[in-house]
């Protein structure tokens, strides 16, 4: 499992689940937030990597959530 901001990339390293992160420089937070919406943005980010990794996913497949 990878939270990236580049799906390609982390489907060519061989990654099965993906979690799209906010951008390049800032995969888990967002800058432009104030820091209570950023923590819970990075809470909500968090729960979703949870619910990829309990979601089975074939070794063929990837799951990009």
């Amino acid at each position: 499992m990878q939270i990236s901001a580049l799906d390609a990339l982390a489907k060519s390293v061989g990654s099965n689940r993906i979690i799209r992160g906010k951008a390049i420089t800032s995969v888990v937070g967002d800058p432009s937030l104030s820091r209570d919406e950023e923590r819970r943005f990075r809470k909500r980010l968090i729960l979703r990597a949870l619910d990829a990794l309990r979601t089975p996913v074939e070794e063929s497949e990837t799951l990009v959530l």
